[in-house]
């Protein structure tokens, strides 16, 4: 009989605890999802971003095929520097696409520093500017 209140007591204590530091409010639970929301939907990658964009499953397929990857990463610098970087430098026009398509196939140096990006002359061009169409596409 004595254990029997003391175990009742105990889970008395326990429920009082539990419900004080918020285990009995739904309306905190809530806030808290409610308010964690938005930062998750900034942290969203670039690549989740646009998964399903037809500009980013050919360009990115045809990078990788050509070994981009090497040198290059969506978000990160690593060589040369990050895909969503010449993004937020260079607008997507038709002019830049024709100049960045260039300094793909013929190679380029300055414009990132003094790491020179080398020549791919046995690429072809449709697909030099589907890659940067892609690129382009990254912006944050």
């Amino acid at each position: 009989m004595k254990s029997l209140k003391l175990f009742s007591f105990g889970l008395v204590a326990f429920s009082l605890m539990t419900y004080a530091c918020g285990g009995g409010s739904q309306e905190s639970s809530q806030s808290s999802t409610t308010s964690s929301a938005p930062a998750q939907e900034t942290k969203v990658s670039l690549e989740d971003k646009y998964k399903d964009d037809p500009v980013f499953i050919t360009g990115s397929a045809k990078a990788k095929e050509a070994g981009c990857a090497a040198c290059h990463m969506v978000e990160r610098k690593v060589v040369g520097p990050s895909y969503a970087d010449v993004a937020e430098k260079y607008e997507n026009t038709p002019e830049n696409v024709a100049l960045l398509t260039d300094h793909v196939i013929n190679g380029n140096v300055g414009n990132w520093g003094e790491i020179q990006m080398p020549s791919h002359p046995h690429l072809e061009r449709a697909d030099v500017e589907d890659m940067i169409k892609y690129v382009l596409l990254l912006k944050r």
